[in-house]
């Protein structure tokens, strides 16, 4: 069988054990790498991590980085999709590869206005129809997001 390069979720400073927990889960059962940057609104041996990643959360590939700088120079090859509600670009009209980083910003502020600028169409979108709601749950996006990238490799087809 032929071995496919991981996807990485990349979450910048998460703030709520809880999604971390959750995404932890999420990348323990598609075999993603979780890489956490910078500083964290908790600490990973929070009760409230373990309890939402349950049982699995020794089975996550975690990496924890300084800056994203730091995980870009270890990885300088990489392809980043950086996720935003300010994005144009909806994440449907993207191509993902095998090895790709997903990256997410901290719930309650998302990615840094001056990094998206900088990125430009790397920003990726997921749409919301309700001008009620604000943004999706950070642990939902980055399931939206594993799943279609996993759907487009052709990793969902067993």
């Amino acid at each position: 069988m032929k071995t496919i390069e991981p996807f990485h979720i990349v979450l910048i400073e998460p703030e709520i054990p809880p999604n971390t927990g959750n995404i932890g889960r999420l990348c323990a059962a598609t075999s993603a790498n979780l890489h956490l940057v910078g500083k964290l609104g908790f600490s990973i041996d929070d009760k409230q991590v373990r309890r939402a990643g349950l049982d699995y959360w020794p089975a996550v590939k975690l990496h924890r980085w300084e800056s994203l700088e730091q995980l870009q120079s270890e990885y300088p090859d990489g392809r980043y999709w950086y996720m935003s509600k300010k994005a144009e670009r909806n994440y449907t009209q993207v191509a993902f590869q095998p090895g790709d980083f997903l990256v997410f910003g901290k719930e309650t502020l998302g990615l840094p206005e001056d990094l998206l600028d900088k990125v430009g169409e790397q920003a990726l979108r997921i749409p919301i129809f309700s001008p009620a709601v604000r943004s999706l749950n950070l642990a939902n996006s980055a399931a939206i997001l594993l799943f279609e990238a996993l759907r487009q490799t052709g990793q969902l087809d067993e």
